[in-house]
Order: C-alpha cells, then structure tokens, then sequence
C-alpha cells in the first residue's frame, strides 16, 4: 500500500548517531524516553555522561560528564533521575535534580537494587526491585512506599515495562523470561497485575500491556480498561493474543464487554512478540509494536484488527506514547526515532473501503472528528429519519464528524416533522441531544432560544448560558433582549456586540462600564456625545465618567477644556472643580490655563474652595499675578501675599492684619528676604505697635538667623519696645552665647517688671557679663536683692555684695545670704563688715547663727589678718564642747592660748587634735623652746631642724635625731652641705649616744655614718665598742661592720680583722671582699671557713690561676671542685683536659657545652669518651644523637649499625637530616634505610649517584615532592627513562603537573616531556590538566600533531587555557576549532575572518556565523566574503537572511558598488517586503528591463512619496508605457495630484488611459459633497430640537459666564467622525480590458 494512503504515517523525527550517539549505546539499558518530550542517553565511552534530547529542539543535544547506572528524564519538566550501585553493595543511591535550577531536588539510598523504574506521572517514581515494587513521590520528605510483592511468575524474569492506570488505582508489571526447552527462541511474557483497593495480585501470561478509559453507553463515569497482548507455545502450537477487558466493574451500571483478538504473525516472523502497547485515548485505537518492527493496530472499543505493517527493519526496544497527536515514538537499534501518527485523511477511507467495516469507520469517525465518513453519515441519518427513528437521527446528528449534520438544514428537517399529541417534538429531542453531547452552534443556540422565549421559559436560557451550552451572537441577543435586558447584556459580551454592549451600558446608565469594555475590545465610542448626555441626567456621574476618560491610556479623547466648559455652561461649578482638581493631579506647565480657571472660577464664586486649593499646593502653574489680584479682592490676604512679588503690592495687603492669621503671616515672613522682611516689620509696628507686638516677636523669633538678631533688637529698641525685646530675647536666649544678648534681656526682664525671670537668669545663666551686670543692678536698686545676691555669689562679688546691702541698710539679706544662700562666703561677709566698721555684736551673732556650716580657716584668717581672733574665742570654745576634733578649730584656739600665755606647753603636749606644723610656725618668733615641743610632738623634721639650727639647741637637735632614727633625717644633718653638722656629730658622740641604751638606735646612727660615707670615725668608734671588751665586743654585727668598714676605708686592716676576729659572718664578708677585689683576703676567709668550690672560684675567677686550683683540687679531692675546674678549662679551650676533669667529677651535667666545644675543636674521639660516661647516667635524645654524629665524624660507620641497634633514645630522623646536611651520605642513607624514610633515603641514594634505588625508595614513599626531587634529579643526570618513571607519578597531581613542566622545558627535555605526557594520557588518574599540558606542547612543539590530539580528546581539555596557546602560537586553524567547542561563535568567527589563508573554510564558517551573538559580526562577515570570496556571498546571506537587517545589508552592497552581486540573496528575502530591498531590486530590474518582476508601483503607494510617484509617471511617459501609465495611477491614487496626472495625460495625449482616474476622482468627490450636505441638513434639525433647551442652560448662567467660552465646538457630522461607519465602497469597475488592481491606495471604482 502507498505510503500516502496508509492509514497511519511513520516519519522519521530524528537519528541519534546524528547528533553524536554511538551506536554502541543505543540500547534498552542505555536509552530512556518516558514522554514525547524527552529523549535521555547514558554514555560510558569516552567519558561517563548523559546526553538529554530535547524532541522541540533536538538538533542542541545537552550533555553532561554525570556518572550513573541509569537516567531518567521527567515526561514534561526538565527534572533528571539517577540511579546508581553503591560500590561494594547490592544498594542504589537515587537522586533527583532539576537542571535548569542546577539544584538537588532529592535524594534516597534504597536498601536493594532496582531492576527497573520508571516516571508514573510527572510527580512519581515507579522502583521496581527484585522482590517488591514502591512507588517514590519527588514532593516533601516522603520516602518510597511499598505497593505490592512481586508474584512467582516473573521471579527471574527481566523487567522491560511498569505502567498503572490515570487514578494510580491499577498497577501492572511486565516481565520476559527464556523461552521453553522446546522453542528457547520465542521469549515468555509474564504479567502481574495489582488492584491497590483490594490489596491483590493476579499473575498473566502477556508481553506488553496498557491501560485506558472508556465510556459505556448508559455510564454516565468512564470505565478502566486493560489490554494486553501475549504469544505462548503449548503442544507444539503457537497462539497470540490481544485481550480487552475492564476492571473494577461498577455495580449497577452497564459494563464494557470483554474482547479479544488473534495477532496474525507472518511466517518469517514465527518467533517475534510484543514488547511495547500503546493506547491513544484521541481516537481509541491500540498499538501493538513486536521486536522485530510489527505494528499492530486494533479498535479498542470491538477489538477489531485495523491496520498491520512492518514500521522498522531493525529491532525495536522502546515506544513512547505521543498523547496530544494520538500516535506514539519508537526507537530501534539503528537509532532511528520515529513517530507514528494516524492518517486522519485517508483513515476512515481506508476502514470503509479496503476492511469494508461501515459501523467501525462510521465510529471512528465520530470518535475522533475524522473526515471520510461524511456520506456514509449522511446516508445513515436519512435511513433514520425515513424510519421516523428521530432520537437515533438526533444522535448520529450530534455526534456527525466534524459536525456535517449540525446544519439549518437538519433543524429545518426536524420542524417539518409533524408533533404528535402527548409525545416530545423531534426537533426538542435532537436539541436536547445535542445538550448533552456539548455546546450548540450559533444557528442552533438561536434557534433553541425562539423556541424557549416563546414559551416564557427564560430560566432555561439562563441555565444553558452558564453552563456555557449556547453559542453567543449578536441575533441571539436581539431576541433575548425582548424578555430580559440583563441576560441579553451577557449575550452581546460574549458575542462582543460591540455598539450593543455601549447601547445597552447607556441604557442602564453604567457609563464606567464602557470605559472598562470598550479598552477591553478596542472600541472607541463618541465620548462627547455619551459625556452630553450623563449631564442632563447624573452630573455627578458625568464627573466621574470624566475622569475615567482622563485616566485612560493614551490620554483623554475629549479635551479637559471642553469638558469643563460643559460643567460650566450648566453652571456646575462645583463638579467642573471636582473633575479639574482630579485630572490637574500631575500638575504640569501645559494645564497652566486649566489651573488659572479653576482658581479664578472658585475665586469669584466659592472663595473658601480656592483657599482649600491654594493650600493643598497641588497647583504651580497658573497666572499668579492674576490670581494674587483675585484673592486680594475675595479678602484671602495671606493668599495675595503668597502670589504678590512686588514689596508695595505687599506692604498694602500685609497691614490687613486683623483678617489675617497670625501664623500665616508668620509663616509668610519667612518667605521674603531679610530687607523686604524688616520693613514689612516695620511698617507693621509703625501702623499699629500694641496689636502687631506679638506678631512681630512671633516672627523674629521664628527667622531670627535669617533676619539677624542684631537687625531684631534693633528694631525693638527703635520703637522702645522693652516687651517686644523680653519676649523675643527669651526664646532666643538658650541657644546664645553671646554676653550682650544675656545682658539685654536682663535689662528688658527687669525694666518690664519680670523680677522672678532675672533673678532666673542671673542664678542660671553662665554668658552675661558679671561686672556689667552686677553695676546695672546696684543701679536699678530693685527691692529684691535676689538677682545682684546671685551675680555676686558667682562670680566673686562678695565684698561689694555685703558693702552694697550694709550700707542700704539690708542686713536681713545679709543674714539670708550667709545662713541659706553661701554659708562658705561668710568669713568674706566677716571681713568686709569688719571693714565696714559694723558692731562686733552683730558679727558675733552673724557668726554663732551659722555655727558648724561657717568654714573655719578662711574666717580665722580673715580675722587674724585683721587682729581680731579674740572676737572667735566663744565660737571656737562652743565648737569644742560640741566635740569639734576640726584642726582649724584647735589651731585657733591653740594660736589664742599661746597668744594669752595661758600654759601653752600644757595644750601643746596634750591636745591631740591641732597641727603642729601650723601651730609651731606661730610660735616660733613667740618662743622656739615652745616650736620644737610642738615640731617634736608631730614629728615635723624639718621645721625642728631649722628652728634648732636657727636657735643653736643642737642637744636637742642630736637627742631627736637618735631617737627617730630615720635614714632620711640622718641624711640630711649628715649632709656636708650642712654648716651645723660638725656641731651635731660632736653631739651626737658625746651625749646622744651615750645616753643611750638601744642598740637599735646604735645601730641606726653607725649606718648613718655609714651611709654619711664618714668611715674614719665608724672606725675609731668601732674599735673602742668592739676591741676594748665593751658590752658590744661580741657583737656579730659590730664584728661585721668592722671589716666591712675596714675594707672599704683602710683595706690593710682587714687580714688581721680576720685573724683577730671569729664571729662575723663568714661567706657574706668573703663574697664583700672579692667584690673590693682583696682576694687572697676573701681566699683566706673561704679557706678559714671549709668554702671549698668558693675558694677554687676566687682563684679560678679572680686570681685567674688554673694551676693553682688543679692543685687545690688534688688536696680537697671534691667532685664540686673538679666541676668547676672542668667548666673553667673548657671555657679557656683546653677541651681534652676539660673532658678528662669532666669524668674525674663525674659530671655529665654540662654536655651540652661540652658537645658544642669538642665539635668545635674537633676532639671527637674525646667526645666519644664523655658521651659514654654521660650515657650512663641520663637517657637523653641530644647525647646518644650526637654519639652517633661522632662515630660518623671517626668514620665509625660499624659502630653506628651496632649502636643503632641496640636501645637508645637518639632522635635518627634529626641525625639523618645533619647528616644529610654534612654530606655525610653514607652515615645518612644507614639511618633512612633503618628507619624507612624512603622519601630522605631516595634523595640521599640521588646525591650518591644511586639513581636505580633512589627510583624504588621514591616508589616507597609515593610521594609528590620526593618524586619531584627524584625525577628532576634524573633529568639533570639524563637519566630520562628514570625520570619518566617519576613524571607518571608527579604529573597525576593537578597542582604539580606544571611544575614539572616546566623543568623540562627549561632544559631543553621537549621530545622527552610529549613522550612523557603521551604516555600520561592512558594512565587510569590521567586528568583534563594532562590532555590540556600536551595539546599546550603540541603548539609549542609539535604542531603538526595538535589538530588530531584536540579532535579526540575535545571534552576532556581545559579548553580556554588551550585557546591561550593557540592563540600566543598562532594556530588558527586550531584556534577556531577551539572555539567553537567552547560555544564562542564570536571568536571563532573573528578568528576565521581576521586569518582567513589558515582558517577559512567556507561549510564551518557559515555553521559558525549563525551561532554568533554580536550582530555586528553578520555585516563584518558580508564586507569579509564581498572582499574575499565574493563568489559565495550569497551563499552566507541565504543562510543570515533570517538574521540581518536586509536594508542595511543592500546600503553594504550599494555603497560598495555591487549590488548586482547579492540579487539572487534580494530575490529570496523579497517576501519580507523591505522597503530598501525592493528599491534595490527595482533598480536592477530597471537597468534589466525585466518589467514583470518590477515592483515600483507598489514601492512608491508604500511610501506614500508623492514626488517619486510623479517622477515614476514621467517615467513611464517617457518610456511610452501607457498601460503602466494607466496601471499607476490606479495604484498610487491616494499619493498623485489630480491637476498633475490630468496635465501629463493631456500634453502626453494618453488622455483615454487616464479616463478611468477622471471617472474615480470624480465619483468619489461627488460623493463626499452629497454626505456633507446631508449632514448638514441633518445637524441643522437637531439644533433646532435643542433650542428650547439651550436656551434653559443660557437662563441659569450666571455673572461669570465671560469665563467661559461663547460656544462649544458643533458635534460631528454624519460621516465626518464619530461613530458613523463610513459610506460602503461601490463595487469595483470592470471592463476596458484592465486586469484588476491590487487594493494600494485607490478605492475602487462604482459605475454612473
């Protein structure tokens, strides 16, 4: 059968070897297709990947490096599933990611293997497992649920299929298994289907199953159907099947018949089954597709067999089903895909025909709306309606395809149908037939509607309208109208009827709702006239209609001015405000007018209104002048002022200040500047002073910064206004510092009488001047001396304070001020009113009446000063006997006893309260005996030294100074400086000292002496205590003291001290004695008292003898001494002698300085000697570390293997590294070896030139850096194939790679590192860092191999960093291939255009170019090819025409002078229409004469250039083409003058070929003369109509209708505007033997 008649069609969509699939994973396990939408592909070669399919681009594969055992694409979002084995386990990890979120979406480890899953529904996963299958939502947190356990028959079975039904209440799961022993090639089919309601399993033999919906006759739910389709071998006979049956029959109803079918299988094809069923619910066919390429197609409704055919020559594994086209995709294994859709054209022709099955075509036909049936239809409907069968006629009606029978000829056929009595008319059965199948036609649904209107049944309609059973028409609403004007508004909505949805909103007065629905359809009714006509009756409505318009997009269709003056020829001033105050919201300069009329309107009429306006501020473009005029007149002054900008205009208005508010002005004030400012302020106090007061001081308080206060008090005092001056300086004066503004207002405050706010002031503020302010007090003289008490108390004006208010005679101030207000000034108040001569009985009272409060220092000096302390004598005694220990209070009553001679030593001895200091100053010019009893007592050394020396007492001077024993005090009449001292010291010798009995004041005074540096005479004084048998001859620190006096005084004493003397202290005075450098005195006391290693110290140290502490040492026998012996001859260098004392003392103590010096002196085999002692008597890490240095320094290299391997606590990786460092190799590489540090070991075995077994140590280490040292060490030595075997192992690591590199070629090693990186390439580890390394020395080095190496590793290189060489190498061939792996089309283009000897060619570029984002490079590519190759540049504009700009393409060519060259490019673009390309092309064809293809006239009506269509008359007159003459001016009618075409005729004498344009122009013109005038008749009826009510509007205008304009514009004419349709065109003209024209620009022609 022709393929064209084939009931279905099979297309090729796509092949996957195509878009760069290898053939090898094309397969079952490697390919996925779970919708029509997406195809996925898991690669494993050359790299693990998933390459997903998009089927609406399929062409731009998107692949990405993803590792998986399998992948699943979401049937309608771009979601991916994977599924993968855990390493190890027999678990899978699955996730899911959205791709174009590039997030995880969610992610599980399943505890089993899934053998197969798949998309259920775009939100589930179906998992199947080898025991169970779950079911795996991809919303929330939920895990995968159990559905069911698998049955027996498919244990062992491979899964190929899960499917389940639209309500997931039906499950099945499809298996294939080997085939019986007896036919092994046919494979089983084994099926488990699973109820979830009823928890149960059934297990089927069957290959492929499917589910669908289908609903019965008489059901008004569908049913749930399965199919499925099974081929067994049983005694030898093979039996296929195809079996329909329902499931979860419903109870009750009429259920679907079960139905099978035979699959006839063609002898070649003994061994071929289902593996796939598809069911497309569009037309209720199912397909059966075998592996072998069969398709089965059958009816699912009766089972029938429709069609069969081989659709693939190659096995096929997969099918898709494609839901919204009824077909379904398949692939097989030559990755074809194709789609298989239903013929709708020859379908039914060929089920009627050929299978010869009338019923199943006509149903098919009626299921899937298909053509072909349409007489078969026919036929049967008339054999109905003969059979008067009119409900099975009303049916098949309904249900005709494609509605061939829902016609008026139907409904015409069932009126004529007589009714019988009692029963349903016909023609109401097959109208509620076609109810129940759906939506009536309009025909139908009008005449339906008759029939109900006519039977007042009005609910009906409204019942069918909303559930949408009618189709809405105009007509429809005409004749609903008649009975419901609501209903039939919803008609013309949903018939958009237009003009009658306006009407019927002006009807209902809804005139919002039209602005909604016209914007809604695009309609534009007369606003004028519906704006007129809401006035007469709603203004308020015709307000708001107005401002509906106004917002409306595109701007208002009626002029805002036009609109206001219909409010106001009405007199609506109020609306006529309200609509202008909305629409002047935005306030722009062109409403400037509309702002001044509303102003000026509200003004005159409603004054508060234009206050509101004005306030608002809504308004800045009006004519302020004017409106300032207006405002003065309607007594807004605070208005007329904001508007006036001349000072007089101002200062006119401004006085009115009894009609303005006060804050206004205010505020007003602040808006002019400071000069125009002051004289307003001026005129204003000058008018009226006790009325404008407070406003001017409001005013200047407010602005003062700006006016100046200096300008303010000025103003103030001009006028003498000390009120004016209080108040405005009273708000200004917290904020000011300045003195004089803090004096003002004092001055103000107190000559207005306002005593409490000075005394404020004075008390609080701290700027005023005080001497100012306290002489203008005095002056005032006011009765409250508060203010000048607060001047004076705070800035030290209390004796004018208390001279001020004695001689006024204000002592009770006085009193006040020393009791309440300061009672610390009231020694100054004493004074100055002893000054003043006041009666001391007053000063005593004033005294006693503050009592404890009073300080009493000040007030004694005040009055000691004056002579007059006796006058406190009773104030201090009543202070005492309160218990006063005050030392004021006693240093005055002390001062007075002394005074009074009263037994003052008595109060100096026993008082213990007064200051001695204080009290012996005043008494010594009275009686110095009494100053030092007094100095004494408070211990004042100072003040008694003085006063003794002064007096020449110095035996009490030397008594005091014993006594107090103070260093200080010692010191200072010590001191040579002072002349009294010789005096003292005779003193102190002769009476002091021995006066005393302590020995701590002995003592005391000899350290004085001591310290006094006065030795002779500590000597002499010491000798007679210690050496005549005194009480203090055994004094231990006398004895001390003794030699160590004599050593610093008289050394030459000091060794028969130390004979003579046995009780002094030894080590101290030894340590003494070296420290004055006498050391064979110190020798002698360390040897008297057994102080060995101090002894050998001072003759080691000091005496510097060696020799002689040997010998010391030798007679003591003491290992302490032998140390410190040891320690000098090492410090003196002498090591072997220092090491051999070492060991006499045993000390092991000092090894490490020991170990430092034999190094040093290279005496290792000494060092061996110590270290062994050592070793015995601590375990340290530095000794046995440094004896196994020094075996390796003797060359003991066996006794290093032996001490190794004995226990010892050396620290071997530190000796190792010495060693290593010392070059030491041999010594190094025992200690590595033994303690496996192969990475040391290996660079060792480098440096001993043992290449070999530094390469296995290095294998040890495995590590970077070792191999690196390793492998640059064998390049070095050209040890290449060494080095080799280190790179491997470096050049896997990412960060080293580089490095290594580099090293070689810094040395030339280029043929031996490409031979080194090839050989990384197949290294297991091998990484995009090593393919990307090779291809950069393929530039360098080997270019020849770069091109090659690129095309087979492309997905594994770093392919910017691989640009970046190409690019400083110059391989621009392999530069461009680079870049467009790198999706850079621009580059690659740039690259080819910029380098085109090397990298052209012309397939690639023209791939490339279309890709590239920068249009510009479109026009680079055009001059490129018209400079280079110019043969093929219409070639690469065919493949941009779809891109470029085609006029600026054609300006290319023109200016480049070959245009010719792109025509065949101009010809193709041409059905775009561009203007420049069919002037080009018109151009050519011109130069041509290729007058068919000539365009020119309809170029020049497109462009509506009347100059060059006359130019293309003259043109054609030149050329003597009359008929194009003719021709044009019908075609460029609206763009050629009459006058001219008529001339160019005339003179042309082609006056007949321009006849017909006559004929036109006139008609038309005649025509629109014949309109006007009707209009005009017509318009002229209507106003006189009016009149009546013009002339009602013209009474109430008022006295401010000069306003307003005269009249408003007259309404449009009847075909002028508005909403009159123009006059219908004439039909067009025939005859003279013209073709007809195409429609450009003239109309066409009626005939006379």
């Amino acid at each position: 059968m022709a393929a064209a008649n084939a009931p279905l069609s099979m297309k090729e969509t796509l092949t996957l070897p195509s878009i760069g699939i290898n053939p090898q994973f094309i397969s079952f396990t490697h390919v996925t297709m779970e919708s029509d939408k997406y195809i996925c592909v898991r690669e494993t070669a050359p790299q693990n990947s998933v390459v997903i399919i998009d089927m609406s681009m399929p062409m731009q594969p998107l692949r990405r490096p993803i590792t998986a055992d399998s992948a699943l694409m979401n049937p309608n979002t771009r979601i991916l599933a994977l599924k993968a084995q855990l390493p190890g386990t027999t678990q899978d990890h699955l996730q899911i990611f959205n791709i174009e979120m590039k997030a995880k979406v969610k992610s599980y480890q399943m505890p089993e293997q899934v053998v197969f899953w798949k998309w259920i529904s775009p939100q589930k996963l179906a998992l199947v497992t080898q025991t169970a299958a779950y079911h795996w939502s991809i919303e929330g947190e939920s895990e995968p649920v159990k559905m069911f356990e698998r049955t027996a028959n498919l244990a062992n079975n491979q899964i190929i299929n899960y499917k389940c039904d639209s309500n997931e209440k039906w499950l099945v799961l499809i298996g294939i298994a080997p085939g019986s022993s007896e036919r092994p090639q046919l494979v089983k089919g084994n099926m488990q289907l699973f109820s979830v309601d009823q928890q149960r399993s059934q297990a089927l033999e069957a290959h492929a199953a499917s589910f669908a919906t289908f609903k019965v006759p008489g059901n008004e739910n569908p049913s749930t159907l399965i199919s499925f389709a099974t081929k067994t071998f049983n005694a030898g006979q093979i039996t296929s099947k195809l079996h329909v049956i329902e499931l979860g029959a419903q109870p009750g109803k009429p259920s679907f018949t079960k139905k099978q079918a035979d699959l006839f299988f063609p002898p070649d094809f003994a061994d071929d089954f289902p593996v796939s069923m598809q069911i497309s619910q569009k037309y209720g066919l199912i397909y059966v597709i075998t592996k072998q390429g069969l398709l089965f197609v059958y009816d699912l409704e009766t089972a029938t067999a429709v069609y069969r055919n081989r659709i693939s020559p190659d096995p096929i594994f997969l099918t898709t089903e494609a839901s919204s086209i009824g077909g379904f995709y398949a692939i097989n294994r030559r990755g074809q895909v194709l789609l298989a859709t239903v013929n709708e054209a020859t379908i039914i022709p060929f089920i009627s025909g050929q299978l010869n099955n009338l019923e199943l075509a006509v149903n098919l036909a009626k299921r899937g709306n298909l053509p072909g049936a349409e007489n078969l239809v026919v036929q049967r409907f008339q054999e109905l309606f003969s059979q008067t069968k009119y409900k099975e006629a009303a049916e098949l009606a309904a249900e005709s395809p494609q509605g061939i029978l829902r016609t008026p000829d139907t409904v015409a056929k069932f009126q004529s149908v007589p009714v019988q009595a009692g029963q349903t008319p016909p023609l109401l059965q097959y109208f509620g037939t076609l109810l129940t199948r759906g939506k009536l036609n309009a025909f139908e649904s009008l005449e339906l509607s008759r029939l109900v209107v006519n039977q007042n049944k009005k609910n009906l309609l409204e019942n069918w309208l909303a559930e949408d059973k009618l189709e809405c028409s105009e007509e429809l609403g005409d004749l609903v109208k008649t009975v419901d004007n609501d209903l039939a508004l919803k008609i013309y909505i949903k018939a958009r009827a237009t003009p009658k949805v306006v009407a019927a909103f002006a009807e209902r007065k809804e005139f919002d709702k039209i602005l909604i629905y016209s914007k809604q359809v695009g309609y534009t009714p007369d606003y004028l006239f519906l704006l007129q006509t809401i006035l007469r009756t709603d203004p308020q409505g015709a307000v708001n209609f107005a401002l509906m318009m106004s917002q409306m997009e595109g701007g208002c269709p009626v002029d805002y001015n036009t609109i206001t003056d219909l409010f106001l020829q009405r007199n609506l001033i109020r609306e006529a405000t309200a609509f202008l105050l909305d629409v002047l919201k935005p306030n722009v300069p062109e409403h400037g007018y509309l702002q001044t009329k509303v102003l000026e309107i509200n003004l005159v009429t409603f004054p508060n209104v234009a206050d509101a306006i004005l306030a608002n501020g809504m308004f800045s473009h009006y004519d302020r002048p004017r409106i300032g005029q207006l405002c003065e007149k309607a007594g807004l002054y605070i208005r007329a002022l904001q508007h006036y900008t001349e000072l007089p205009d101002i200062k006119r208005v401004i006085v009115n200040t009894h009609a303005i508010e006060p804050q206004s002005l205010v505020e007003f004030f602040g808006t002019l500047s400071r000069e125009w400012a002051l004289e307003c302020m001026k005129d204003l106090l000058m008018v009226n002073l006790r009325a404008n007061l407070q406003i001017i001081v409001q005013t200047a308080k407010e602005y003062c910064e700006q006016l100046g206060v200096d300008a303010c008090i000025k103003l103030f005092e001009q006028f003498k206004s000390y009120e004016g001056l209080y108040f405005f300086l009273g708000s200004y004066l917290s904020s000011s510092e300045d003195p004089d503004i803090h004096f003002k207002y004092i001055e103000a405050a107190a000559k207005t009488g306002q005593i409490k706010e000075v005394e404020r002031v004075t008390r609080e503020s701290n700027f005023y001047d005080a001497e100012k302010t306290k002489n203008f007090l005095m002056e005032a003289k006011l009765p409250d001396a508060r203010p000048l008490i607060n001047v004076c108390d705070r800035f030290g004006f209390v004796p004018d304070l208390t001279h001020y208010l004695y001689t006024n005679n204000m002592l009770r101030y006085i009193e006040g001020y020393v009791q309440k207000v300061n009672p610390g000034n009231a020694p100054l108040v004493v004074g100055q009113l002893l000054d003043d001569e006041c009666p001391e009985d007053f000063i005593k009272g004033l005294i006693l009446s503050v009592r404890s409060l009073l300080p009493v220092e000040p007030l004694v000096d005040e009055c000691e000063k004056r002579n007059c302390l006796r006058l406190l004598t009773q104030f201090l005694e009543h202070l005492v006997s309160e218990g006063s220990q005050d030392v004021h209070v006693h240093n005055a009553l002390g001062k007075i006893i002394i005074e009074s001679n009263n037994n003052p030593e008595h109060f100096l001895t026993t008082n213990p309260y007064y200051d001695s200091r204080v009290v012996g100053k005043y008494c010594e010019k009275r009686d110095p005996t009494l100053a030092v009893v007094a100095y004494r007592r408070g211990q004042c050394d100072d003040e008694l030294v003085n006063v003794t020396n002064k007096n020449s007492l110095f035996k009490l001077q030397a008594r005091y100074v014993v006594e107090r024993m103070d260093a200080d005090l010692w010191e200072k009449v010590l001191n040579p400086d002072n002349e009294y001292r010789r005096q003292l010291i005779d003193q102190v010798v002769s009476t002091a000292l021995p006066e005393s009995k302590s020995p701590e004041q002995v003592s005391a005074a000899v350290k004085a002496f001591m310290t006094a540096d006065l030795p002779h005479e500590l000597i002499e004084l010491l000798e007679k205590i210690v050496l005549q048998n005194s009480a203090f001859s055994g004094n231990f620190n006398l004895q001390n003291l003794l030699i160590l006096t004599a050593i610093k005084a008289d050394p030459s004493r000091v060794m028969d001290y130390i004979n003579r003397l046995d009780n002094f202290d030894g080590p101290a005075v030894g340590e003494v004695a070296v420290e004055a450098q006498l050391y064979e005195e110190a020798f002698a006391i360390f040897k008297k008292f057994n102080l060995n290693v101090q002894a050998v110290n001072v003759l080691l140290d000091n005496l510097n003898s060696i020799d002689r502490a040997v010998e010391f040492a030798f007679r003591v026998e003491e290992d302490a001494v032998w140390s410190q012996v040891a320690k000098a001859q090492l410090r003196v260098g002498d090591v072997s002698e220092a090491i051999e004392s070492f060991i006499r003392a045993d000390d092991a103590t000092q090894f490490l300085d020991v170990i430092k010096a034999a190094e040093d002196a290279n005496v290792y085999q000494d060092l061996v000697r110590y270290l062994l002692m050592v070793r015995q008597k601590t375990k340290e890490p530095k000794v046995d570390s440094e004896l196994i240095y020094a075996y390796a320094k003797i060359g003991g290299l066996g006794e290093i293997e032996e001490f190794i391997l004995m226990p010892n606590v050396a620290n071997l990786q530190n000796v190792g590294d010495r060693l290593y460092d010392e070059a030491l190799y041999e010594a190094a590489k025992i200690i590595f070896a033994f303690i496996s540090n192969w990475a040391k070991l290996a660079i060792t075995l480098v440096k001993l030139q043992q290449f070999q077994g530094a390469v296995d140590a290095a294998r040890k280490a495995n590590s970077s850096k070792t191999w690196k040292e390793v492998c640059f060490a064998c390049v070095d030595a050209e040890e290449f194939r060494l080095a080799q075997i280190c790179g491997l192992n470096i050049i896997i690591q990412v960060d080293d790679l580089e490095e290594v590199s580099e090293y070689y070629q810094n040395r030339g090693c280029f043929s031996e590192l490409i031979s080194l990186m090839e050989s990384g390439l197949g290294l297991e580890r091998a990484h995009m860092g090593i393919f990307t390394e090779l291809g950069v020395l393929y530039a360098r080095y080997r270019p020849e191999k770069l091109m090659e190496h690129i095309k087979l590793f492309s997905t594994r290189l770093n392919i910017p960093k691989l640009i970046r060489a190409c690019d400083e190498q110059q391989h621009w061939k392999e530069l461009t291939y680079l870049y467009v792996q790198y999706d850079e089309f621009d580059n690659a283009a740039t690259t080819i255009m910029n380098h085109s000897p090397e990298a052209w060619d012309h397939m690639q570029f023209k791939d490339i170019v279309v890709k590239v984002a920068n249009v510009e490079l479109y026009y680079k590519a055009v001059h490129f090819y018209l400079e280079e190759h110019p043969d093929l540049i219409n070639d690469v504009l065919n493949v941009l025409a779809l891109r470029v700009d085609h006029a600026r393409v054609v300006d290319i060519m023109r200016k480049a002078g070959h245009l010719r060259l792109v025509k065949p490019y101009m010809v193709a673009v041409q059905s775009n229409n561009v203007a420049a390309v069919n002037e080009a092309l018109n151009e050519i064809y011109v130069e041509e004469e290729d007058y068919d293809r000539l365009h020119a006239m309809e170029t020049c009506s497109q462009s509506g250039d009347r100059e060059l269509a006359e130019e293309l008359l003259v043109y054609f007159i030149e050329q003597r083409k009359k008929e194009c003459f003719a021709a044009c001016l019908f075609v460029c009618y609206d763009v050629i003058r009459p006058d001219v075409a008529l001339e160019l005729a005339w003179i042309n004498n082609m006056i007949d070929f321009a006849f017909p344009y006559l004929l036109q122009f006139i008609r038309e013109y005649t025509g629109k003369v014949d309109e006007l005038v009707k209009d005009k008749i017509e318009a002229m009826n209507q106003l006189k109509a009016k009149e009546e009510e013009e002339k009602d509007v013209v009474a109430q205008q008022n006295m401010y209708a000069q306003l307003l304009p005269l009249a408003l514009p007259a309404p449009p004419m009847p075909g002028m505007g508005g909403s009159f349709a123009p006059p219908p065109p004439p039909p067009p003209m025939s005859g003279m033997g013209m073709p007809p024209m195409a429609p450009y620009g003239m109309p066409p022609m009626g005939s006379y």
